[in-house]
């Protein structure tokens, strides 16, 4: 998935906490949202992970989420 944007999000729920927020498009064209732990730059290409194992890419397993990216790549071609 390639990082389109960053998302700002002042009002969540706890269970979110202060996590960083992404906004990935897959090469099909659809757009998610992931969690940032590495904190990856817009426009970059990007490993993720999702559903249960997502939440144990982050620092605090407990934050709630189903999307995260794992890693940068540094060097990917279309």
């Amino acid at each position: 998935m390639r990082v389109k944007d960053e998302l700002v999000c002042t009002r969540r729920v706890e269970g979110l906490k202060a996590a960083s927020l992404r906004v990935l498009e897959s090469q099909a064209g659809k757009l998610l949202v992931a969690t940032d732990p590495v904190g990856a730059p817009i426009g970059k290409w990007v490993i993720t992970t999702s559903g249960s194992a997502a939440r144990l890419a982050m620092p605090d397993v407990k934050i709630m989420t189903d999307l995260t990216i794992c890693g940068i790549i540094d060097n990917w071609s279309e």
